[in-house]
């Protein structure tokens, strides 16, 4: 098992640039993909980023491709979502999830689950 306590998230002008943190704890976090989701008032959860185990291979949603970097560090156990040129409609609350399966894109295909740091985007 691994859980997982997202840090990081606070309010922040458009334009601005906030660093997300994701602590595991637990021995297998390296055997994991770990993925970033977020989920605003009144929507679904949606995907933003993920990463794959030895953090060779990433992932984004089109709608932060170019912005927002996702990594991760083995050796400390934390994922990291590194956000820039953030817009209002970055607002949500973020989400790290860690996963043993093949598929990374919905929120049903991960096991663990953080319980989520609010970012929020002012115009």
């Amino acid at each position: 098992q691994v859980q997982l306590v997202e840090s990081g998230g606070g309010l922040v002008q458009a334009g601005g640039s906030l660093r997300l943190s994701c602590a595991a704890s637990g021995h297998t976090f390296s055997s994991y993909v770990m993925g970033w989701f977020r989920q605003a008032p009144g929507k679904e959860r949606e995907f933003v980023a993920r990463v794959t185990w030895s953090g060779g291979s990433t992932y984004y949603a089109d709608s932060v491709k170019g912005r927002f970097t996702i990594s991760r560090d083995n050796a400390k156990k934390t994922l990291y979502l590194q956000m820039n040129s953030l817009k209002p409609e970055d607002t949500a609350v973020y989400y790290c999830a860690a996963t043993n399966s093949r598929g990374y894109y919905y929120p049903n295909e991960y096991d663990y689950w953080g319980q989520g740091t609010q970012v929020t985007v002012s115009s």
